[in-house]
């Protein structure tokens, strides 16, 4: 498959364009300069054609951050097979715009000089201005009014392979919305699994500065994410693939999350775009910051991984600097994060890659729990037995009986309970029966979602 690379200075308009050809809102746009970061990818289809898609940070060297955005975003184009060169036709052409061009034309890629915002005729004669570049493929047009867009996609097409390869579609209606309990007692099998996937999506979130990004590289052993010391360096959630053990493992580095109070300009943009790659999310690595003590906003983050109902792994990083002893940190973590009792602790540092490799692993453990399906004839055996053990609290004078248990979804386990008052169901006596389950069950690092319901009574998604 080939790959694009889109490129230039910043605020010409890069994202625009990689939003336009991936047909969907991406990449953060914003007349703020340097929105775009990290190199964002998509595969998508031009002209029925697969390509690999590229959107760089600007590429500038005004301070730190922007030097390391610029590292990254050429390094891009040499990864790239074809390469777009954008730049602000509201603008006069510069030496630098030059020498960038220069520089990629050096490579012997196919290669376009895109000039932005020329928004109609009569702005065309900005465009001429750029003549002096000499370059053979030249394309004014304007992102925001989808004028001469096409040309440049036809052109991009050109140097794309047919798509040879044909995809099996096959239609999978699986009405789970009508999967009807009425009948519980003459149920005789496990409820249908769920086509097995090989990827598990990990989103990365924590704090602003705790060295996410950092742990995104160490994980995937390349500098994927720009890392600076300055805070909010990641705007845009970076993806990033590896294979490991024959599971597909799709990182997501989300935006640092700050004080509502301290979010400024494009940051509240970044905090919306997290928020919703959580709920595409699998297993969410909470990375806390050993160096300095924990603070409430950690708190509020862990309960974005809580409210999404996902696996969770606790990552203590800066441990070669941490501030306490690892038993004062388990404490506190317990202490701060009850709702996580069920995850995973474990001590890195992803500067000197110290014990990263071990995520790995327990990503793959957390993710078999995440999706486990306990027997049905095994979960009535462990309802049974507890029930005998600490009978059901009496609702007033009346008894209250479960009938029946069945585990009707994955990813987190759902249990429905079928039961005579489900209202009755003190939410105390349900954690008894989820703690019941974890003893006997290898269920770290997932959550288990327990319903109790009446007798014909359809799920709602209602969190344990």
């Amino acid at each position: 498959m080939k790959t694009l690379a889109i490129i230039g200075k910043p605020n010409v308009g890069k994202s625009s364009l990689f939003n336009r050809i991936a047909k969907q809102r991406i990449a953060i746009t914003s007349d703020f300069s340097g929105t775009t970061r990290d190199v964002k990818e998509k595969i998508v289809e031009i002209s029925e054609k697969p390509c690999k898609i590229l959107d760089t940070g600007g590429l500038d060297d005004s301070n730190e951050l922007f030097q390391n955005v610029k590292i990254q975003s050429l390094k891009a184009g040499k990864i790239a097979d074809i390469i777009v060169m954008m730049v602000d036709g509201k603008m006069l052409p510069s030496d630098e715009d030059k020498k960038i061009f220069y520089s990629l034309q050096s490579q012997n890629k196919p290669i376009a000089l895109v000039i932005n915002k020329i928004d109609n005729d009569k702005e065309m004669e900005r465009a001429w201005e750029f003549e002096e570049f000499g370059a053979q493929n030249v394309f004014p047009i304007s992102v925001s009014h989808n004028r001469g867009v096409t040309n440049l996609l036809n052109w991009i097409s050109s140097y794309l392979p047919e798509n040879k390869s044909e995809l099996a579609i096959e239609d999978l209606e699986i009405d789970e919305d009508n999967f009807d309990l009425e009948d519980f007692e003459e149920i005789k099998i496990e409820p249908e699994a769920q086509e097995e996937t090989n990827e598990i999506n990990v989103a990365i979130i924590g704090r602003v500065n705790v060295g996410k990004s950092s742990l995104l590289n160490s994980l995937v052993g390349e500098e994927r994410a720009v890392v600076s010391s300055v805070a909010g360096t990641t705007i845009d959630p970076v993806d990033e693939s590896i294979t490991y053990k024959n599971k597909v493992i799709n990182f997501v580095d989300t935006a640092g999350v700050r004080k509502r109070s301290k979010i400024e300009g494009i940051e509240k943009y970044a905090l919306m775009r997290t928020n919703a790659m959580l709920e595409n999310a699998d297993i969410a690595l909470l990375v806390l910051d050993s160096s300095e003590p924990f603070k409430e906003l950690d708190e509020r983050i862990a309960n974005l991984a809580d409210k999404n109902s996902l696996g969770v792994i606790i990552v203590l990083n800066k441990w070669d600097i941490r501030l306490e002893s690892y038993k004062e940190s388990i404490d506190e973590i317990k202490d701060r994060f009850k709702f996580l009792a069920f995850a995973p602790i474990i001590t890195v540092s992803a500067l000197s890659q110290q014990r990263v490799f071990k995520i790995k692993d327990l990503i793959l453990s957390v993710y078999e729990n995440y999706k486990r399906r306990i027997p049905t004839s095994k979960l009535n055996e462990l309802i049974k037995k507890a029930t005998i053990r600490h009978q059901l609290p009496a609702d007033k004078t009346k008894r209250v009986k479960i009938y029946f248990a069945t585990q009707y979804d994955i990813k987190p386990p759902k249990i429905a309970l079928i039961m005579n008052r489900p209202k009755a169901l003190h939410f105390s006596y349900k954690r008894y029966l989820i703690n019941k389950l974890r003893e006997t069950f290898d269920l770290e690092g997932t959550p288990v979602l327990m319903y109790p319901r009446a007798k014909g009574e359809k799920d709602e998604n209602t969190d344990v």
